[in-house]
C-alpha cells in the first residue's frame, strides 16, 4: 500500500495542475488575439456629429497585458476624455468584458473578437471598434446605429475616432 501512495498523490497532483493550466491557457489564448493593441500609442480623437467632425484632440493610451495576460489595462488621457479599462475573457460564458471606469462611474459591457476586431456592444445602438490598421497602427473607434429598419453596419457611422502609432 505504500508502494502505492506516492504514486497516487504525483498522479492527482498532476491531474489538478493539468486541469488549472488549461483553463489558463483558453483565456491567454483568447487575450493574445488582441495583441494588436498592446502598446503606448499618440493619436488623434476625433467627434463626429452628423458625420462632420466636430473636434480633434491628441490622445494618448497605454494598453498592456497584466496579471499574468489574463486581464488587459487600457490608460486613455485626453481633454475630451480620461478612462481606465480593464478587457478580459471568461471562459464560463466565452465571452471577452470590457470594463470602463470614469469619474463618472462604472459599467461591464459584452465584447466578441471577430475578424480581427475586437467590438463592444454597449446597447443595441451603440458598439466600440478596436482594430489594427494595416501600416501598423491602432484604431479605436465609435459607431451608432441610425436607421434600425437598415441593415447594419451600412448605417452605422463613426462618433468617436482614435488612431495612432506606437510610440
Amino acid at each position: 500500500m505504500n508502494y502505492y501512495l506516492p504514486k497516487l498523490c504525483f498522479l492527482l497532483t498532476s491531474l489538478v495542475l493539468s486541469c488549472n493550466v488549461s483553463g489558463q491557457s483558453i483565456r491567454q489564448e483568447k487575450m493574445e488575439q488582441l495583441a494588436f493593441m498592446i502598446g503606448d500609442w499618440i493619436g488623434t480623437s476625433t467627434i463626429y456629429e452628423d458625420g462632420v467632425v466636430s473636434k480633434e484632440v491628441p490622445a494618448f493610451q497605454q494598453i498592456s497585458y497584466d496579471l499574468n495576460k489574463s486581464i488587459i489595462v487600457i490608460q486613455l488621457h485626453s481633454e475630451l476624455l480620461r478612462l481606465h479599462t480593464i478587457i478580459r475573457y471568461d471562459e464560463t460564458d466565452a465571452t471577452y468584458y470590457y470594463y470602463p471606469f470614469s469619474e463618472r462611474g462604472t459599467n461591464r459591457y459584452p465584447a466578441v473578437f471577430h475578424e480581427g476586431k475586437l467590438i463592444v456592444q454597449p446597447s443595441e445602438t451603440n458598439r466600440f471598434i478596436f482594430s489594427k490598421l494595416t501600416e501598423g497602427g491602432f484604431q479605436e473607434y465609435g459607431e451608432r446605429l441610425t436607421n434600425e429598419s437598415s441593415p447594419w453596419p451600412a448605417t452605422w457611422y463613426s462618433g468617436i475616432h482614435i488612431e495612432g502609432w506606437e510610440n
